[in-house]
């Protein structure tokens, strides 16, 4: 189905899967009120809570809950909007979700038409899709509707409610209505060439583009902590067998996930677990040991550490294992050189040496990391470590929650305004080249909000979505 086609109205279960409390069906369309009245018996007050019967064909009681009736525009999707709020059991939502579906294609006596023609089953996000068509709210909030549903640190969540309030969307609007403000003075300039007004010097064109992108890059490096605290960092544990890389991601996430034993090779497969440091999620994966030959001692651990290699060239950092036990041995130091240099290039590595309990002595190795898995000493200098690897700092208040493609689509606009930078630079000034920038940055700004954007990009968007929402 196209994005376009929103004017049908729609139903669909708005909580998740499963037993529970309360459940909720929502319907959205235009001409709710002969199917609320089919429905709950009567007519509801808009926006008040009312609680009765929900009644099938027959009038019998399918089950009784509260019933909340919002008049557009004044609702999320900008439609009439109906909830269905009643026990939460599967069996009971999908008869209610059969009976709104059903009383559709009844006929409404006063009108002598079906109470709702056209209803059906709505697709994943439609709802808040249809908020975005009908203007409730820009795409970056719709965004930061999944966004917080998904969030899995107090932090994300946090500031996945201040780009929902519109926080993100208004530091982009502001840059843009600086950019509007730039593009009509250099286009009046184009359009009347023989004022001769030397525009870069009395419009104050340069200081004005200085300003923009200084104020650009302030929200470039929010969107960039936003988008950490979103989607978090990929990091992988690796190294030679029985290098204590099981017990550090024990230790990393409080808890016993991985087995531990003196035997190498426990490990054969990838373990993964996420943490989060300063609310910033962290995917860590425990791979299998590896060796400097691949000479595996049978098939499973060949295919552990084929996992394993793939596994590190996925990832954000890589914590590269080294045991302090056996640093002075000649062929594990070796071993550790020849791994060490198949690693990615152009991933950060963190040495570590670990079990600094068993090995007095071995408490400085350079810029390197020293600890114990075991006993916890020097845990918190490697926590630190990663969140300067992924370039976080202390989150104010003032972070919104922000995606990949927010980050991306302002780095374009941030080399658009450099290029509007270089020509304003010029002597002779380049006003249509510089103009051209403009607009290709005002263009970039405009697809975080939705002011420009693509259907696929939309379709992309909302279907990853849950149903109902």
């Amino acid at each position: 189905m196209s994005w376009r086609e929103h004017n049908v109205p729609i139903v669909a279960v708005a909580t998740a899967s499963g037993r529970g409390a309360v459940g909720i069906v929502r319907v959205s369309g235009r001409g709710l009120m002969p199917l609320v009245k089919a429905l709950c018996g009567r007519e509801l007050t808009p926006r008040m809570a009312t609680y009765g019967p929900f009644k099938d064909a027959h009038g019998e009681a399918l089950d009784h809950g509260l019933a909340l009736y919002f008049p557009g525009p004044h609702s999320y999707t900008g439609e009439d909007v109906l909830e269905l709020q009643g026990h939460g059991g599967p069996v009971v939502m999908q008869l209610l979700l059969a009976r709104c579906l059903e009383a559709a294609i009844e006929v409404d006596p006063t009108s002598e038409r079906e109470c709702l023609p056209g209803l059906r089953l709505a697709e994943p996000g439609e709802f808040t899709q249809r908020a975005f068509l009908n203007d409730k709210i820009d795409l970056a909030q719709a965004e930061a509707i999944a966004d917080l549903i998904d969030a899995s640190t107090e932090a994300a969540a946090r500031s996945a409610s201040r780009s929902l309030a519109g926080v993100f969307s208004k530091q982009i609007e502001a840059l843009r209505d600086q950019l509007i403000n730039l593009r009509m003075l250099v286009e009046a300039t184009l359009d009347f060439p023989e004022e001769e007004i030397d525009f870069l010097e009395k419009a104050n064109a340069r200081g004005r583009l200085d300003t923009l992108a200084l104020t650009l890059d302030g929200v470039l490096a929010q969107a960039r902590q936003g988008a950490l605290l979103r989607e978090g960092l990929q990091v992988v544990i690796a190294g030679q067998p029985n290098a204590g890389k099981s017990s550090l991601l024990n230790a990393l996430a409080g808890a016993e996930l991985a087995i531990v034993t003196p035997i190498a090779g426990t490990t054969r497969d990838k373990v993964s677990e996420t943490i989060q440091i300063e609310g910033v999620p962290l995917h860590v994966v425990d791979t299998a040991g590896l060796r400097a030959d691949d000479e595996a001692s049978d098939e499973v651990e060949r295919i552990g550490m084929a996992r394993s290699w793939e596994a590190i060239g996925g990832a954000d950092a890589v914590l590269f294992l080294h045991d302090l036990t056996r640093v002075d041995d000649a062929v594990y130091a070796q071993a550790d050189a020849a791994i060490a240099a198949r690693l990615p290039q152009g991933v950060p590595v963190v040495h570590v040496f670990n079990k600094a309990d068993a090995a007095p002595g071995g408490e400085s190795r350079g810029d390197a990391l020293v600890l114990s898995a075991r006993t916890g000493d020097g845990l918190q200098a490697l926590r630190q470590a990663l969140l300067e690897i992924a370039g976080w700092q202390a989150a104010p208040e003032g972070v919104f929650i922000a995606r990949q493609r927010h980050v991306q689509a302002l780095r374009m606009a941030r080399g658009h305004l450099q290029g509007a930078q270089a020509h304003a630079a010029l002597s002779d000034g380049a006003l249509d080249l510089l103009a051209e920038e403009l607009r290709l940055a005002h263009n970039a700004l405009g697809t975080i909000t939705g002011a420009f954007s693509a259907d696929d990009l939309l379709g992309e968007i909302f279907t990853r979505f849950c149903i109902g929402k």
